[in-house]
């Protein structure tokens, strides 16, 4: 990095915090209808900065969903071409009452960012606008062709984004993606993730009789429905942690002994793990560390449950409905549709009668492994090694990002997970954070990053 683009950073550095600080101020929540005129209001934000920084931009709202930003830079040739994705929209904040601070009201404290959106994605997307700005600004050109897309969809199933991929693939021809929407695997620890989980996602709803029963006079004579669905869910993983789908396993591959060797050699503490997230014990899939259980196993669990009386104090009904969302998280090789058809197989066998149900499919997308052999992922290790003063770790990561198997098949391209974020971020929860010095720094690799891909001859 020139001292000229040291410099730059430097000296701009609040201004990319302020800046990032306005973004996160718009509740940008794209699973919710009645943020519909925010989430286009971070749309326009961040392509107004993209459009400032020196890139042509188009936004794609015809697509049936929230828009999608395509920003492009094409002028150097005979170079790679990078495409860079991320989302602007972010998780509902609920439970309001756990948030110590406003969730779109940003605050800083002991170094971090907190706020709705400050880690997943808004934080570590807008790391490569400032890099894109700070590379034009100060030498007047990128050292290779870029492309950027960001949606507003990411957590809500990508809806728009697949039917922009269906019609507009030929736009973002390239020779490596780049996603910055993952952790480091510690404090001052950078790390590449290479492999990420798929998932499948479900609701279900079953219908009992005509309207909520009295307790005592129907209790015993007519199915409840909470109790059925509540037996339904238990039932689907045993006391060991397995999955009892037919078929479930039957396309897992199984982690190889140097994989074992490696994650065991990552030094996991597992009581630090524990005081983390507050709980007295680990609990997964028998025969396998914690970490292999979050990184690399399928999991099942239940985001959501519910049915009856849900007010102050007692009402003895038997519900006529109940409802529960829950999701398995899916690892190479496993297909969402075959998860889906032993999930209808099961529900058959196990609900009981006296019930309905209907079963509704959300989004689903496969596992990915990226090759950690490649020109493009030295690079990486090389960007993340020169800020951060050590060599990067290679790991995988138990979240989903459909995309980048969107980007393999579609696309034919590797993308490089390289993330700023800290497992202690809170994503999806209330309070979560991003540390400030990872912000700044996260720009500054991806400034380095491009600049070791102009050094791969095509």
């Amino acid at each position: 990095m020139s001292a000229s683009l040291a410099e730059y950073l430097d000296k701009n550095d609040k201004r990319a915090l302020d800046e990032l600080k306005d973004l996160i101020r718009i509740p940008s929540v794209s699973a919710d209808s009645k943020f519909k005129g925010d989430v286009k209001r971070a749309c326009d934000f961040v392509a107004d900065k993209l459009k400032a920084a020196g890139l042509s931009v188009e936004i794609h709202s015809d697509l049936g969903g929230h828009p999608i930003i395509l920003a492009e830079w094409l002028k150097a040739p005979g170079a790679p071409t990078v495409l860079i994705y991320g989302h602007y929209d972010v998780q509902p904040p609920d439970p309001l009452d756990l948030w110590e601070s406003g969730p779109f009201d940003p605050v800083e404290k002991n170094g971090d960012l907190v706020a709705r959106g400050s880690t997943d994605d808004k934080g570590q997307m807008y790391t490569h606008v400032k890099a894109l700005e700070a590379l034009l600004k100060v030498n007047g050109k990128l050292p290779v062709n870029v492309k950027v897309l960001i949606e507003g969809e990411e957590e809500c199933g990508s809806h728009a984004l697949n039917a922009f991929l269906d019609k507009h693939s030929d736009k973002l021809k390239c020779d490596v993606a780049i996603i910055s929407d993952t952790s480091m695997y510690d404090y001052d620890v950078p790390a590449v993730t290479y492999g990420l989980k798929g998932i499948a996602y479900y609701e279900l709803f079953v219908q009992g009789p005509v309207r909520d029963l009295h307790s005592g006079s129907f209790g015993g004579a007519v199915q409840n429905p909470c109790n059925a669905i509540a037996n339904v869910i238990a039932a689907i993983k045993d006391a060991d942690g397995r999955i009892q789908l037919p078929g479930f396993y039957d396309d897992v591959k199984p982690l190889s002994q140097q994989e074992r060797d490696e994650f065991a050699g990552l030094g996991f503490d597992e009581k630090r793990f524990m005081s983390e997230q507050g709980v007295k014990a680990v609990f997964g899939e028998k025969g396998y560390t914690t970490l292999e259980r979050k990184w690399a196993r399928p999991t099942f669990d239940v985001n959501g449950i519910g049915g009856g009386y849900q007010g102050e104090g007692a009402k003895t009904v038997l519900p006529a409905k109940a409802f529960a969302k829950f999701s398995f998280r899916l690892v190479p090789n496993q297909d969402p549709k075959k998860i889906t058809a032993a999930l209808r197989t099961f529900l058959e066998h196990h609900m009981p009668p006296g019930v309905t149900y209907q079963l509704k499919e959300h989004h689903g997308a496969p596992g990915v492994v990226v090759p950690l052999n490649s020109p493009y992922m030295a690079a990486a290790s090389k960007a993340l090694e020169v800020v951060y003063g050590k060599k990067p770790v290679f790991i995988r990561e138990g979240g989903s990002i459909p995309v980048v198997t969107d980007f393999k098949v579609r696309l034919g391209v590797d993308t490089l997970l390289m993330g700023y974020g800290l497992p202690d971020d809170k994503p999806h929860s209330p309070n979560e954070k991003f540390r400030i010095a990872d912000y700044f720094r996260g720009i500054r690799v991806n400034c380095r990053l491009l600049e070791e891909i102009a050094r791969i001859k095509k």
